[in-house]
């Protein structure tokens, strides 16, 4: 097929390029190399594929109205749509920032499957938009969503967005919703990346709440095994799954694990819990399982020991 893949230089956007190029797919992807994080990483994340003769990369703005305007690419198999302003704590601060990219990016990004007959759209959506949900594991079909922050309701936005354009236009449309993706180019301002650096380095990590709190942390891998067996699974309504590794570790524990194979103390800093942050997230994945045939792999501690073999070779 030919993608159409925003967000391709990011940290699952680069790895998803590599994936489907193997896989014999064209992939045109975009990315705006938001400042969030600096722009030499993203470059480095895109080295593998712009050697590629079937990856073509465009810089590019989303929610730049000539760029849609000018661009003369439409001819598409399926549009897979990553591009977002992540982050849960910055989405607080930044909250006109992350409604005009995430839900008006999207927008634009539905528009355009739209208006040049794109039928096939996936949309990257998030753990987040449970919110505080008491009902765990946490399945696709509990209509109890309530995000606890701007980020979280920007995604349960997106969602809603192709539900609608689903139901209005027949656009063949699947959300995924990621659980605490980690692994090799993981983003610096995530937890297992800021541990690894902070300890390795003998310098203080914070741990936010009493450290009890606890993630369904994917490897990046699997991620991609979900995001492939979506590509290859083709649903006619609106359908949501969770991708997650249905495995639930605390934040204690992720340290512990990260002490143990780097062989050093961890000097921590508790601090109180921050706005927006849940205090749990755990998938159900029997639908992905079925529908897509998802069957993570990767355990923490192999997770987090390719992720410092990777972090070792920079």
């Amino acid at each position: 097929m030919r993608i159409f893949l925003t967000g391709a230089a990011g940290f699952i956007g680069s790895h998803l390029s590599e994936k489907l190029l193997s896989l014999g797919h064209e992939v045109v992807g975009i990315d705006n190399f938001d400042p969030f994080y600096k722009r030499d990483v993203k470059e480095e994340n895109l080295k593998v594929a712009l050697q590629h003769p079937n990856f073509k990369f465009i810089e590019a703005d989303l929610c730049d109205e000539n760029f849609w305007a000018a661009n003369t690419q439409k001819d598409f198999d399926m549009i897979i749509h990553l591009a977002a302003m992540a982050g849960v704590g910055p989405s607080m601060k930044k909250p006109f920032l992350y409604n005009q990219v995430n839900i008006m990016g999207t927008t634009y990004v539905l528009e355009f499957a739209r208006l040049n007959n794109i039928k096939r759209v996936i949309f990257a959506s998030s753990s987040s938009v449970y919110g505080i949900n008491k009902n765990l594991p946490w399945s696709v079909e509990d209509p109890n969503l309530l995000p606890i922050s701007i980020y979280a309701f920007t995604k349960i936005s997106g969602e809603n967005l192709c539900r609608l354009y689903n139901q209005h236009y027949g656009l063949n449309i699947t959300a995924l919703r990621f659980f605490t993706v980690y692994g090799p180019r993981q983003r610096p301002d995530l937890a297992i990346h800021k541990f690894v650096k902070a300890i390795d380095n003998g310098e203080k990590i914070q741990l936010f709440g009493n450290g009890q709190t606890f993630r369904d942390y994917t490897f990046i891998h699997d991620i991609v095994s979900g995001i492939i067996g979506a590509v290859n699974h083709q649903n006619e309504e609106f359908e949501v799954y969770n991708l997650g590794n249905t495995h639930t570790v605390s934040l204690i524990d992720l340290v512990n694990v990260i002490e143990d194979l780097l062989g050093k103390k961890a000097n921590i800093e508790f601090m109180p819990e921050q706005a927006g942050d849940v205090p749990y997230t755990w998938a159900n994945i029997d639908k992905s399982r079925e529908k897509l045939g998802y069957n993570p792999q990767t355990s923490i501690r192999q997770g987090v020991q390719e992720f410092i073999n990777w972090y070792k070779s920079k």
